[in-house]
């Protein structure tokens, strides 16, 4: 792998040796093959079983991870996509749409990046701007009309901090959102696949049941910008990720998130449709929870949720 990481090295030599004995197609070599294999999967398990913060966030970022239209492929059947607000344009880093998910008929909204160059700078980086928010709740809201979940995939540095995007009211848009997606009287799954950044995911992300990916991050702020906002040294991105408690296993002690989605060995990037079935087993588990409940008890159970986050002591 090109794109592999520091810590993955010892992973891709091994594969390399393996797959090189596999192409030599000698008889001698298959218990090689077998052993090395064997090896391969301890290691894995070693490597990605003592991650550090630092390393989760090299992993949510990897550019070879699936996107938003990456797993709407695996996920989702009879997807057609809808575009524009209806006020200012189409905002090509938020894609949303109607599809189903096994027996579920649903609105599906989410975060896209690009994979090179130019595809990047089309999805502007998976950063969305008011335009982007204002389609996704338009789709919410249509999804409320005729009865449908909505199923949201995360995957963002964070909303677009242009100053274009704060004329046509950035702020505003994601506060619509937030304040519109609390009282919403249908099942919202959000899961949060790579990035998880500031308001930008929030977002899309006032669920019923908040999932996460096992690598991914959800922090208020980027490491970098913590630690140059904490130390004046965006070098210290390292220190900040530890600090700010932005894994999937620290957010649900924290109880920010209401569960984790495991990864296969190795992680998302490498294996797609694997991950897919992970995101699908947990997101078919959460729909079939929420479907037992009413309008109300969703909208009501939903608030409290949201409430009973964060810690606080009142003092005379």
């Amino acid at each position: 792998m090109p794109d592999a990481l520091d810590f993955e090295k010892p992973l891709v030599e091994l594969e390399a040796r393996i797959e090189t004995l596999r192409q030599s197609a000698r008889p001698d070599d298959e218990a090689e093959v077998t052993k090395l294999e064997e090896r391969l999967s301890r290691l894995q398990k070693k490597v990605f079983g003592r991650l550090t913060a630092w390393e989760r966030v090299q992993l949510a970022r990897h550019p070879r991870r699936p996107y938003t239209l990456d797993l709407i492929r695996l996920l989702v059947t009879d997807f057609v996509e809808l575009h524009g607000d209806r006020l200012f344009g189409d905002d090509h880093a938020i894609v949303a749409g109607l599809g189903r998910l096994d027996e579920h008929r649903l609105v599906v909204i989410g975060h896209q990046k690009g994979r090179d160059t130019e595809d990047r700078i089309f999805r502007n980086f998976g950063q969305p701007q008011p335009e982007g928010y204002r389609k996704a709740l338009r789709l919410m809201q249509l999804a409320e009309r005729f009865g449908r979940p909505v199923l949201t995939l995360i995957d963002t540095p964070g909303a677009y901090p242009g100053i274009e995007a704060e004329e046509r009211g950035q702020a505003e848009a994601i506060a619509r959102n937030l304040r519109e997606m609390a009282g919403l009287r249908t099942p919202i799954v959000a899961v949060i696949t790579g990035e998880g950044g500031s308001g930008g995911a929030l977002a899309l992300a006032v669920a019923d049941r908040v999932l996460m990916l096992e690598h991914a991050i959800y922090s208020v702020i980027s490491p970098e910008g913590c630690a140059a906002i904490l130390w004046e040294d965006a070098r210290r991105a390292r220190d900040a990720a530890e600090v700010l408690r932005i894994t999937a296993p620290d957010l649900l002690k924290l109880g920010v998130i209401d569960g984790v989605v495991p990864e296969p060995p190795g992680g998302a990037h490498r294996h797609w449709e694997e991950t897919a079935h992970e995101i699908r087993t947990a997101v078919v588990t959460a729909l079939a929870d929420l479907g037992r409940l009413g309008p109300d008890q969703l909208v009501q159970q939903r608030g409290a949720k949201f409430r009973r986050m964060g810690l606080f002591e009142e003092t005379l």
